[in-house]
């Protein structure tokens, strides 16, 4: 489950933040009334200030306003020689400089440059705590961006355990890596604890990671009901509708799922041609399960199919009129699939679809049109050649060609699948050995 979306926002925070409260410590030479402290608690020791130069401050403010600004040469003329330390004897400058550029190369899709540059200004080890720990977070949301997810979780824990700091955003972004790392129960108990902090915003990736890990670790029920109440929430959101929906699936809840998305249909939240396949699908296998309705089921997946094709959602495709197919042979109805599977075999890369229509046609006694079609499925290529050439042998003996009927069951008698069933054909009609 990508969160690109979401990480990306919360760089782009994260760095409009750093860049204003660096600046703002550059040009924090007035005493004014000393801010709340956002780390109270750290262990880390508060390192004292070396920035006395008011040429440093003023190139400080200088860069980090015109990176800010978009100013991307100016911000680099300026910065560069601070970072590179032959512009300053303060490392804090140099420290503030670094994390400018790594801004600047994050701006321009150069994580891994931002990762390093980000990690040289927080290792020169200068900064004030709040700055600090402000950064040492937008590192870990650079690793993540970076899909550095095992470096990200170690990251992310050391300023959790040094900053004495616990956010819903944290634990948002914790749930996130574990589930990217395959850590499907840490992943559930840190988007809990994210939903559960005070400061909680709760984001729509969070139930989706949620939702995601449940079904990993075999608790279908409870991601079904965590989508479901989402779509509650927002019940003309396609993204929550689909959700649900799969998470019901995944649960096997095939009737609950089938109601979800039929009122979805209803409300006009179909908007993609996936959508309407999916339902087709939900009927036919819950019509499997339960035969009672299977007919019925496949009835409805037919007109669902068909609905979409009407509107234009749905595409004419082979996988889409061989789905049809599929309906109609479940629900009994010959005629239907056999008209479907013809869409279909022309638009079909293979020759199985193909191969349907011959069997179709053989059950019709339409033995010229079932040889021909059986001879284009091989041509065109099938899975199971032996059963191929069998449908093809069949289809000779409907026209009397008995000699075409014995070369087709040959060519059948060497494949592994249909070889004994073939030969005892054979052995029947005087030409096996």
């Amino acid at each position: 489950m990508k969160q690109g979306s979401f990480i990306k926002m919360a760089l782009a925070t994260a760095i409009a933040l750093s860049l204003v409260s660096g600046a703002a410590v550059a040009r924090d030479t007035a005493p004014k009334e000393k801010k709340e402290a956002l780390y109270p608690n750290a262990t880390r020791t508060e390192p004292k200030l070396d920035l006395k130069s008011e040429k440093d401050q003023k190139a400080i403010n200088e860069g980090l306003d015109a990176a800010n600004n978009g100013e991307k040469d100016k911000a680099l003329q300026i910065l560069q020689p601070l970072a590179d330390g032959s512009g300053t004897s303060s490392k804090y400058a140099q420290a503030l400089a670094l994390q400018g550029i790594a801004n600047l190369k994050y701006n321009d899709g150069d994580v891994k440059g931002a990762i390093t540059t980000l990690k040289q200004a927080l290792d020169i080890g200068v900064m004030p705590n709040d700055t600090y720990f402000q950064l040492k977070y937008m590192y870990v949301q650079f690793l993540v961006a970076d899909e550095q997810y095992a470096p990200a979780l170690q990251a992310l824990q050391e300023w959790r355990t040094e900053g004495k700091k616990e956010t819903a955003d944290s634990y948002g972004l914790e749930g996130n890596i574990d589930y990217r790392l395959e850590k499907y129960p840490e992943a559930i108990a840190a988007i809990t604890k994210a939903k559960s902090m005070p400061d909680a915003k709760p984001q729509g990736s969070w139930d989706q990671i949620l939702a995601a890990s449940y079904a990993e670790t075999g608790q279908g029920d409870k991601a079904a009901d965590l989508a479901a109440a989402e779509l509650a929430k927002n019940p003309n959101d396609p993204t929550a509708l689909n959700n649900a929906a799969s998470a019901l699936i995944q649960a096997q809840k095939y009737p609950e799922a089938i109601s979800l998305m039929e009122k979805g249909r209803a409300a006009g939240a179909f908007k993609d041609e996936k959508q309407y396949v999916n339902l087709a699908k939900v009927y036919l296998i819950d019509g499997q399960d339960h035969t009672d309705r299977q007919e019925a089921n496949a009835a409805k997946a037919g007109s669902v199919l068909e609905d979409g094709l009407a509107k234009g959602v749905v595409k004419p495709s082979a996988e889409v009129y061989k789905l049809q197919g599929d309906a109609a042979i479940t629900g009994g109805n010959m005629k239907a699939a056999l008209a479907a599977y013809q869409k279909a075999a022309p638009l079909a890369k293979d020759g199985e679809v193909t191969l349907s229509v011959a069997r179709l046609q053989l059950q019709e006694n339409k033995y010229g049109e079932a040889k021909k079609a059986a001879t284009d499925a091989i041509s065109k290529g099938v899975q199971h050649k032996g059963q191929a050439y069998m449908v093809l042998a069949e289809a000779e003996r409907g026209l009397k060609n008995k000699p075409g009927a014995i070369a087709a069951m040959k060519q059948a008698a060497q494949d592994p699948e249909t070889s004994a069933k073939a030969n005892a054909w054979l052995k029947t009609a005087g030409t096996g050995k």
